[in-house]
């Protein structure tokens, strides 16, 4: 069985309470500093924040429900190269989910890093969380973590967690090296901190937690919300299916977009120093385009939008992990995510694939197997 140690929520206060167990994480697990959402001085902001200081811990906030960016990419640049030491980093399951898809394609490594993770119950879109935290920063995270675990839910006024979270059947880190439980337990009481892996079983050990064991009510709390998703993700994959199934859906689909590439730079696994739609390829001579419109009669301005697309597509879709900070990012409020996950869940079902789950996994195309698709090539599996 995982050790599990038990966080006291001492009055009440569940964040100060989470601060403080980072600041002895910081001071006892012998690492040189912490990754993980703080609230910054400017109101109703949270950001990553690289903690050194264990003084500075105060306004970690780790459960606000704000997800301005996949942190994947800030642990990628952390352990990329040796470091004199180890940093730990506290993270959504999503953003875990994909750096270990950075980590198949080389792009950081686990020898100096500590995983920590929280279950995650979604978040709002950028926007929606300034509506949200209205002057209330702290307040806010509790009001929302109350409600999220009640019969109240996640939706506020006119609007609600963004589509990728309530889509998303990975609520639970199971993949951290520490995993905080927050489901099926009070909250005014105490917290739990189960150990995943050797190291983080090591770390537990020198935090010198009191020995807990979870609750019997967790599995079905945890159960009936990865149930309540899964129906709500089916849901969009069949309406997405519907609404992009020939050329000319799709073109109106995506017929919003203005190629700024903001889906491709938010994205945690697309990683490339240099993308083709940057360069010199796509930079049509003015002839070209005088061309193209003299033949079809009309022709749309920005050229490339859903080619573009369907390149991303095709270069993501095995690696696509569904935290929806594409749809996040778009300024013209195209369901990117949308298409994304259902294009990825027909992609990785087909390669027997699902990404983020192991570093163990080896990703699709970077190895020949046998048994692949004798459909088309012939024999039996």
């Amino acid at each position: 069985m995982a050790k599990t140690g038990k966080i006291e929520v001492k009055d009440g206060d569940l964040l100060s309470s989470l601060s403080l167990f980072f600041k002895i994480l910081l001071q006892k697990g012998g690492l040189k500093a912490l990754l993980l959402p703080v609230r910054l001085p400017m109101e109703g902001t949270v950001m990553p924040g690289l903690v050194a200081d264990p003084e500075k811990m105060n306004g970690a906030d780790p459960v606000a429900p704000a997800f301005p960016v996949n942190a994947a990419r800030m642990v990628s640049r952390l352990t990329r190269r040796p470091i004199d030491g180890q940093v730990a980093a506290v993270l959504r399951p999503c953003e875990i989910r994909a750096f270990i898809e950075l980590l198949k394609l080389k792009q950081g490594r686990m020898e100096d890093l500590l995983l920590v993770g929280m279950d995650c119950l979604g978040a709002y879109s950028n926007i929606n969380y300034q509506r949200f935290v209205s002057g209330d920063g702290e307040g806010s995270s509790m009001r929302f973590l109350q409600n999220a675990l009640s019969e109240k839910g996640t939706a506020w006024e006119d609007f609600d967690i963004s589509p990728a979270c309530k889509a998303c059947e990975h609520p639970i880190p199971d993949n951290a090296d520490l995993a905080i439980s927050l489901i099926g337990l009070d909250l005014n009481n105490h917290v739990l901190v189960r150990a995943n892996t050797p190291k983080g079983e090591g770390i537990l050990k020198d935090l010198d937690l009191p020995e807990a064991t979870e609750p019997h009510g967790r599995k079905s709390a945890v159960d009936a919300l990865i149930a309540k998703r899964a129906a709500y993700r089916d849901q969009m994959f069949q309406e997405t299916s519907e609404a992009t199934s020939d050329l000319n859906k799709l073109m109106g689909y995506l017929s919003r977009c203005v190629n700024c590439y903001n889906c491709r730079v938010a994205c945690p696994v697309c990683y490339c120093k240099e993308c083709v739609f940057v360069t010199d390829v796509f930079d049509h001579e003015p002839a070209q385009y005088l061309r193209w419109a003299q033949r079809k009669g009309i022709l749309k301005m920005p050229t490339d939008t859903v080619f573009f697309h369907l390149t991303r597509l095709a270069h993501m879709s095995t690696a696509c992990i569904g935290c929806g900070q594409c749809s996040n990012a778009c300024p013209n409020h195209i369901p990117v995510m949308e298409i994304f996950r259902t294009v990825a869940n027909a992609t990785q079902k087909a390669f027997r694939y699902e990404a983020g789950r192991s570093v163990e996994d080896e990703p699709p195309l970077s190895t020949f197997k046998e048994g692949e698709f004798r459909e088309m090539t012939g024999g039996k599996d």
